[in-house]
């Protein structure tokens, strides 16, 4: 068996036939762990008949990432979330490269960001390079963090097609999220013991935002990609105001 595909999901209904739909052609083993899905995500799964394996939906998604990862039994492994898709060009650059020996254990994969009905092109968010393909047994998830890529143990390479990523199809949907990554940022200032002093309020209510805010939208040229660029820069330095008052209230609420 050449490839696996993997994907960790809870609630993918909306993308999870996209995705699948994608790769049915590539893919000699679809593995599917479904954090306690309560649509028809896991229904969808079975249509494409992967191999689904039932869990619970920790607050690291990562962790059942690596259980996908572990479940597969190709030589290569492609690391898939439910939001994305590939498009026939990088399906067929995948084939080539799992086609000829290669040193490489790992390969980067350039992705493109859907955000408010569009494509972004700057902004920090294009290529927004994501470690996917990796050689079996070559890679695993710290399962630490949200934003964590996978580590391999060898040399790492690029591929130059596009991985689609549909992350943010309303802005309802954008805002759940950015609730749920938020909480998880606060649980790591938590870990890092940050102390709650003017400084730090300041630093992280107002310095570091905005410090954000200019990096992607004016050095990284967010600008260009119109609305849809000033929103995602503004929203990105809000995550930090946001995630530093939740710390602070959780701090108070265990000293009180």
């Amino acid at each position: 068996m050449k490839l696996s595909v993997a994907l960790a999901v809870y609630n993918e209904e909306e993308n999870l036939a996209r995705c699948l739909n994608s790769i049915k052609d590539l893919a000699e083993e679809i593995v599917v762990v479904d954090g306690g899905s309560q649509d028809k995500t896991v229904e969808i799964a079975q249509k494409f008949k992967a191999k689904i394996i039932t869990t619970n939906n920790p607050p690291i998604f990562h962790i059942n990432k690596q259980i996908a990862l572990e479940a597969c039994q190709g030589e290569w492994i492609l690391q898939l979330d439910a939001d994305e898709e590939v498009t026939k060009e990088l399906a067929q650059e995948i084939k080539d490269i799992i086609g000829q020996e290669r040193s490489a254990a790992g390969f980067f994969l350039k992705r493109r960001n859907y955000f408010l009905g569009t494509w972004l092109k700057k902004g920090g968010q294009y290529p927004d390079p994501v470690i996917r393909l990796i050689k079996n047994g070559k890679g695993k998830f710290p399962c630490v963090s949200v934003h964590e890529q996978i580590e391999v143990g060898g040399e790492v390479g690029w591929l130059q097609n596009d991985l689609l990523h549909y992350a943010v199809l309303n802005f309802s949907k954008y805002l759940i999220n950015s609730n749920r990554y938020t909480t998880l940022t606060a649980r790591e200032y938590a870990e890092k013991k940050i102390t709650i002093s003017h400084f730090n309020i300041i630093n992280y209510l107002f310095w570091q935002p905005f410090i954000t805010f200019c990096n992607l939208y004016f050095r990284h040229k967010g600008f260009t990609d119109g609305f849809p660029g000033l929103v995602f820069a503004l929203y990105s330095g809000l995550h930090l105001r946001t995630s530093f008052v939740k710390y602070w209230e959780e701090t108070k609420q265990k000293g009180s």
